[in-house]
């Protein structure tokens, strides 16, 4: 599962590369491209070795550039779809959710996620952990980031996937490491 996919992803990502072009923010589909490499921050039993490469791709449907108030950013998230893939033939795991951006500066900001995932870790294995539960799961995410120009930008990130114990098994997926990102 993670070659195809690791595959579906950075075929989504190079479709937002070439079909991007230099047009308004509001004709744009493709608002962010963001690559990221993490390690496992789970406990002893639950640990996994080796690193974890992502990427994501945002949307910007509700136009949250032209968010000018606190409440205008809260009910203007960007969409995101990606994945992060073992590889070490662990837990590989496609989400979709919302962001919500907080600009510190115009250099300084914070992203926050929520949305779901589906994993193909085990969901009953004790020799095989982490063991998950359920497929589907909850997924959060935060970054904290600094915005090199108008369009890179390089953030330090953590991520953690749970079923919120609606499964028998629920040792959770959690990664932490950074991310750099293209804004078009």
């Amino acid at each position: 599962m993670s070659r195809a996919l690791w595959g579906s992803v950075a075929g989504a990502v190079a479709a937002a590369v070439l079909l991007s072009s230099p047009v308004s923010a509001q004709e744009q589909i493709f608002d962010e491209v963001r690559f990221g490499l993490s390690a496992s921050i789970q406990e002893k039993e639950t640990f996994e070795p080796g690193v974890f490469p992502s990427a994501t791709v945002f949307f910007d449907p509700f136009d949250q550039r032209g968010a000018t108030t606190f409440l205008d950013h809260v009910l203007r998230p960007r969409f995101h779809v990606g994945a992060i893939v073992s590889t070490t033939g662990g837990a590989n795991q496609a989400f979709a959710g919302f962001t919500w951006t907080a600009n510190f500066t115009e250099k300084f900001f914070l992203d926050l996620s929520f949305g779901g995932s589906v994993t193909d870790a085990s969901l009953d294995d004790p020799n095989k952990r982490p063991v998950v539960g359920c497929r589907l799961q909850f997924h959060e995410a935060a970054a904290l980031g600094y915005n090199i120009d108008q369009n890179w930008r390089v953030m330090a990130t953590i991520e953690h996937s749970s079923n919120a114990d609606l499964c028998d098994e629920n040792d959770g997926l959690s990664y932490a490491g950074l991310a750099v990102g293209y804004k078009f």
